[in-house]
């Protein structure tokens, strides 16, 4: 160990491992004897305090305290130096540095006893937590500005950093929550599963969204309990890594959401009610429907004039027609409307039947696709395709003569065309369909202006009826 002298006058005996100890620290290191002497400073100590080193060595550690405090200081150093031990960093009060300039800043200051071979000395390392200060100041203020509870744990589950909103929220204070673990915060029954799912966490720590995951509840300072939601997020500090848990309470939320679900089952109950109601009107309808027709059937058995047995055929299939709208929507799962394109496929079917019609020599094809209709719109339309298909097996293929009925239904941006078509004789050169005497292309007139759609009849090659219908803004047929 070489010897140096101060221009103080105080011996210096710095040995060369212990100088390089000192300047490899990252923080300041001042060390002082038993007179409270400074001894020894490294590089760093000169770059916060300001001061050389030579300004420093010998004087009063006193140089560096404020000199609001510096006769407050002296006692408690005095104190120290009668008693010597290790006082980690950041234990006891928050300390003030002051620099050459006579600015002031905050300091974390950590002390140990060293024995060196002539004298007692004590090593003091300090820390400027300024940088640390202000950006605490900027995280409390973004604390205390959350809506939401926030809740800063360690890696060991134990709570560091908690804002106003916690307390408001869990009925604890401050000091209450402070290192204590996160799972006071936890309902009861789920505490133990809580530490492994907060260790898997920590052992893979990544941002958890609020709202993710299971349903979660929290604990209350008097025990009662109340649903959250939780987002996660992992926060890289000088202290290791921390966890910030943002902590929603959504009693009201849940409690709306349990009312809309009592409302909605209510509903859903007077629907399957309503439902059922509609199911068996459509049922009885269709069923007295079908006896009104049978009762024509039995009564045109005792009709000798085939003219008017033929106008109760025709009254029979126009019943049956409604019957199978109300039929259609007897078994179907939606009742406020029913798929058209299957219904005119299958009153196509009865009136083939009902008419005894060879299919070898007369056909139909239907084209389209699905197209819904509510029932008012239905049985107007479905008694149009009745009168129109009706009317070409009556007439279109005298002598039984062969031919081919096409139907085709389709919809395209809000236009329902319904057209019925033969490649049969045709009407005369002078029919005036506005002007016929007939009773089925009179409901067809009638029918089509109930609707207020548009007909349009070309009879170039055998017959085709068009029907243009309009929906409204609402879906329905104007």
């Amino acid at each position: 160990m070489s010897t140096n002298k101060h221009k103080s006058g105080y011996e210096l005996k710095p040995d060369q491992k212990f100088r390089a100890f000192l300047e490899a620290a990252p923080d300041a290191i001042v060390v002082v004897n038993h007179l409270a002497l400074i001894v020894m400073v490294n590089e760093l100590t000169e770059k916060i305090f300001g001061y050389s080193r030579e300004e420093l060595i010998g004087q009063k550690v006193e140089i560096l305290v404020p000199e609001k405090i510096r006769k407050i200081h002296v006692k408690h150093r005095d104190g120290y130096i009668a008693n010597p031990h290790t006082r980690p960093m950041g234990e006891g009060r928050e300390l003030l540095g002051r620099r050459k300039d006579g600015s002031e800043f905050p300091v974390e200051i950590s002390l140990s006893p060293i024995q060196s071979e002539d004298e007692q000395l004590v090593i003091s390392i300090i820390r400027d937590i300024g940088p640390r200060k202000q950006l605490e100041a900027k995280f409390r203020g973004l604390l205390e500005s959350a809506p939401d509870g926030i809740i800063v744990v360690d890696t060991m589950g134990k709570i560091s950093i908690i804002n106003s909103q916690t307390e408001k929220l869990f009925g604890y204070t401050k000091d209450e929550l402070i290192g204590q673990p996160i799972e006071i915060l936890v309902p009861d029954e789920v505490k133990k599963a809580h530490v492994n799912y907060r260790d898997s966490y920590i052992a893979n720590p990544h941002t958890r969204p609020m709202g993710a995951g299971r349903l979660l509840s929290g604990r209350r300072k008097d025990n009662s309990i109340f649903p959250v939601e939780i987002s996660l997020s992992p926060l890289e500090t000088e202290q290791g890594l921390l966890i910030t848990s943002i902590v929603r309470d959504i009693t009201d939320r849940r409690n709306a959401e349990n009312e809309i679900k009592a409302t909605l089952a209510e509903k859903e109950a007077l629907l399957s009610e309503k439902e059922a109601l509609l199911k068996e009107i459509h049922h009885r309808v269709k069923n007295n429907l079908q006896v009104t027709s049978s009762l024509l059937r039995l009564q045109s058995g005792y009709i000798q004039d085939e003219h008017v047995r033929g106008l109760f055929a025709e009254s029979q299939n126009r019943i049956r027609s409604m019957a199978l709208v109300h039929e259609k929507l007897y078994k179907s799962s939606d009742l406020s409307r029913i798929n058209f394109f299957e219904y005119a496929e299958n009153l196509t079917q009865l009136l083939f039947r009902s008419f005894g019609v060879n299919q070898n020599q007369i056909q139909y094809k239907i084209s389209g696709y699905d197209v819904f209709l509510s029932i008012e719109s239905a049985v107007p339309c479905g008694l149009i395709i009745n009168e129109l298909v009706s009317n070409c097996l009556k007439h279109a293929f005298p002598n039984q003569s062969a031919g081919e009925i096409s139907i085709s239904i389709s919809e395209l941006d809000g236009t329902i065309t319904i057209i019925v078509a033969d490649n049969g004789v045709g009407f005369p050169k002078d029919f005036d369909f506005d002007k016929t005497d007939t009773l089925g292309l009179k409901l067809v007139n009638t029918l089509v202006k109930q609707l207020n759609a548009n007909i349009k009849i070309d009879t170039m090659k055998g017959t085709e009826f068009k029907i243009l219908l309009k929906r409204s803004e609402q879906g329905e047929v104007k």
